[in-house]
């Protein structure tokens, strides 16, 4: 009864915010580029993207109007790609974010983040970074297409993790070949002093859909949300599954929030190529305007209706779903263009 309340409480406060629907996260789709072939990139990046890099003018010129609306530090800008550590201008870009009145912070697989990386960034203002971690060695290395990978990534981690400047944690996807070595992994994030944790599922779009490991099967998804919550007694490290999906009995014992896909609610996106959206994984036929024809603000204000009134998500296995008004169609990521049925529902896999 007295969780049942809760949610209610939740579900009225979740309303008030969608009417609200006040930017506070802004991700930055700087580059398409990457040093990486991940075999589950959902962007579908490659080294040699066609698509050109988003001029930092023309995205600053868009956001602008956004200091004038909503009190200096109250937007964070995700730096995201791609890598973004590919752009040779991204400290100049995060320095005027920050002049700007814009927290920043990077998404990152930390292979090219070095030392004089680090120290270029932090002095250009840099609060968060979030780097990829997906297993031990041999794991993450496949995962990521190259031997060399872990190495890397653990290399910035020795960096990041002594700052006390930097709000930071590491992020697992966590797939058929890994959800074996959890435990393992959690003591080596402890014995390299991370502080916090967060773990995904990999969702079935880009490479990802082309590879069925991928994918835990419900077996497999009770087992990572069972070591989540055992985790989350271990004081030495704050573990917690990510904001992807409604769990129903694990809300709030898998993390510390209910679910609320705040997709157009408190998320914006300036895509590569100018689109405003919200999450840069969200398909792009909910793309609700661009920064070359519209203006960024007025969209943010008036439209995005799709993601703040979300009673279309009533269809597939959502149709009769006794959870729809605790979940409203669950991640908007996982939507495509046929809006025909959510992709993947790890709810319903979790209590079927």
């Amino acid at each position: 009864m007295r969780n049942s309340f809760s949610q209610f409480l939740f579900n009225q406060f979740r309303k008030n915010e969608t009417h609200l629907h006040e930017l506070n996260y802004l991700f930055w789709e700087c580059t398409l580029r990457c040093n990486l072939n991940c075999l589950h990139c959902g962007s579908d990046c490659t080294a040699d993207s066609s698509a050109k890099d988003l001029p930092f003018d023309d995205f600053l010129r868009a956001i602008l109007p956004l200091k004038k609306a909503y009190k200096s530090d109250s937007i964070t800008v995700a730096i995201t790609g791609g890598e973004p550590l590919l752009r040779e201008d991204l400290p100049q870009c995060g320095l005027a974010l920050r002049k700007n009145g814009f927290r920043w912070g990077i998404v990152t697989n930390g292979y090219d983040y070095t030392p004089e990386m680090h120290n270029k960034l932090l002095a250009s203002g840099m609060g968060s970074i979030t780097v990829s971690l997906d297993g031990m060695e041999e794991n993450h290395n496949w995962l990521r297409a190259n031997n060399q990978s872990f190495k890397r990534a653990v290399r910035a981690l020795s960096l990041i993790t002594p700052s006390k400047r930097l709000n930071y944690d590491v992020v697992t996807c966590v797939n058929g070949k890994n959800i074996d070595e959890l435990e393992t992994l959690k003591e080596f994030l402890i014995c390299i002093n991370v502080k916090a944790w967060r773990l995904f599922t990999i969702s079935p779009i880009g490479r990802a859909a082309k590879n069925d490991i991928m994918s835990l099967n419900p077996q497999q998804l009770k087992k990572l949300l069972d070591f989540i919550v055992m985790a989350r007694n271990d004081t030495r490290i704050k573990t917690s599954f990510s904001c992807e999906a409604y769990l129903g009995g694990y809300e709030l014992k898998a993390r510390n929030s209910y679910f609320f896909c705040r997709a157009g609610i408190h998320i914006a996106s300036v895509l590569i190529d100018g689109s405003i959206s919200a999450c840069p994984n969200i398909n792009r036929s909910f793309i609700q305007g661009n920064i070359y024809n519209d203006n960024f603000l007025d969209v943010w204000n008036n439209k995005f209706e799709i993601m703040r009134n979300r009673k279309w998500c009533k269809t597939g296995i959502c149709a009769d779903c006794t959870a729809f008004k605790n979940c409203s169609g669950g991640p908007m990521h996982l939507w495509d263009e046929k809006q025909e049925a959510i992709m993947n529902c790890i709810h319903y896999k979790v209590n079927a």
